[in-house]
């Protein structure tokens, strides 16, 4: 079975890729629990993100962004001490701070997918690469992206944490096209 050549052998990121991946995500926590994810991923790899992800989720209370915006200082504190997630203080702040503009684009725009959907029309952008030296690490759309989120209050959304983002949740299908995840193999 051929996979994309960043896939390592260990079984949860086989799994990450095969059944995740690349696979669009409409849900509005799921979208933002990725969001969040990916910029705690920021200047380290995805692989350590995904081993502490189980982690991030119970200190994020599962990424409700209405208990994150409650968020005490006795609580950040506690978030800054804990060794299951990277004990980044800003990239913890910036989940606080991300819940908030979430939930005003919620208001907003009726849900968060329709915000960030929006970016590519609501629909998945299916591309044909040969290979993973083809895939690009940022985008116009990416870039578009960045600079709205930006505006909108959000923090840690470069552009290639968003690409990457785009990748995770589906908004762009990058694996490689002798990969069994790719559409044209369904």
């Amino acid at each position: 079975m051929n996979r994309c050549d960043w896939v390592s052998k260990e079984p949860l990121y086989m799994e990450y890729h095969d059944k995740e991946w690349g696979v669009p995500v409409y849900d509005d926590r799921k979208l933002f629990e990725m969001l969040c994810l990916e910029g705690a991923q920021a200047g380290l790899s995805w692989w350590t993100i995904l081993q502490k992800r189980e982690n991030y989720r119970v200190a994020f209370d599962q990424f409700d962004a209405e208990k994150i915006v409650q968020y005490s200082e006795e609580k950040l504190q506690t978030l800054k001490e804990n060794p299951g997630i990277v004990r980044n203080k800003l990239k913890i702040q910036s989940v606080v701070t991300n819940a908030q503009s979430f939930l005003r684009i919620q208001k907003e725009y009726g849900s968060f997918a329709n915000y960030i959907w929006g970016f590519v029309d609501h629909q998945p952008i299916i591309n044909e690469w040969r290979s993973i030296k083809e895939v690009p690490v940022t985008t116009e759309i990416s870039d578009a992206m960045s600079k709205k989120l930006k505006k909108d209050g959000f923090k840690f959304v470069g552009s290639t944490i968003l690409y990457s983002y785009m990748q995770a949740v589906g908004m762009v299908n990058d694996h490689i096209l002798e990969c069994f995840c790719h559409p044209s193999h369904s």
